[in-house]
């Protein structure tokens, strides 16, 4: 059974059935998918979207669930794991200093690599954030984000530094790097163009070294709502705890787990 990890935030969400369809036409094994994804979501703090609240990806029980019988090496031999890093970005939005973004997504890369995986990171979109303007910056932090502090010119400065660190990081841990064009990003710089979120999935099953298609992927509506609209593992909502259990799919030699 193929195992994928997926580290991201809302990109990852929108995508989700898309990036099953595509993996499950590059794979002749079963997969596996652990998610860590969500609008908004940290990956060292807990975020909160609206009345919902996700806990961080480094704390999430996706690190307990790959490991569930408490042992790395039987980890490893349940199959081979494919890793994706995706969605850095949303913590400098928090107001989050760049070292500590760098180090949250160096801890969950080295995590994945100690468990034997092989990972691609996705850089920043540079291109796109370049091109966003002062009155579309504020039109886009007071629908976004409305609680951050940063100027626009404070911004840019920081996601080139970060750029920069996810580089160092992939180096470090023989990830390889995904480059992402401003023309697939739409007007807010922050979310693929749904036509893009296939580009994107197929460059990272590249890097995986999954064998070509064996058809065109297809995610149907079903697909959607076997997967899209499912909820994590532990959520706040409205200010209660809820559960659901995982995984939220688990058929046709596909299993999905959300956290």
């Amino acid at each position: 059974m193929n195992r994928v990890v997926v580290l991201g935030a809302s990109n990852v969400s929108r995508g989700l059935a898309r990036l099953v369809a595509t993996v499950r036409s590059r794979s002749p094994e079963p997969v596996e998918f652990f998610v860590a994804a969500g609008h908004g979501r940290s990956y060292g703090a807990n975020s909160r979207v609206w009345m919902r609240r996700l806990p961080s990806i480094l704390w999430s029980g996706l690190w307990r669930a790959l490991d569930r019988d408490g042992s790395d090496n039987a980890a490893r031999e349940s199959g081979p794991l494919h890793a994706m890093i995706t969605d850095v970005g949303n913590d400098l939005l928090y107001g989050f200093p760049v070292d500590q973004v760098a180090d949250w997504v160096r801890e969950a890369a080295r995590r994945l690599a100690d468990r034997g995986a092989t990972i691609a990171i996705t850089r920043l979109p540079l291109e796109g954030i370049a091109s966003v303007g002062a009155i579309r910056y504020r039109l886009l932090r007071t629908l976004y984000v409305p609680g951050c502090t940063l100027s626009l010119d404070e911004l840019k400065d920081a996601a080139g530094r970060l750029d920069a660190a996810l580089v160092e990081v992939a180096g470090t841990c023989g990830a390889t790097i995904i480059e992402q064009p401003g023309v697939w990003y739409g007007l807010d710089a922050m979310h693929l163009r749904r036509r893009s979120l296939d580009t994107l999935w197929s460059r990272i099953c590249d890097a995986w070294e999954l064998p070509a298609a064996t058809a065109r992927p297809r995610a149907t509506l079903q697909d959607w709502a076997a997967v899209g609209c499912r909820a994590a593992e532990v959520r706040m909502l409205a200010g209660r705890m809820r559960y659901t259990r995982q995984p939220v799919l688990d058929r046709d030699q596909l299993r999905v787990s959300l956290y």
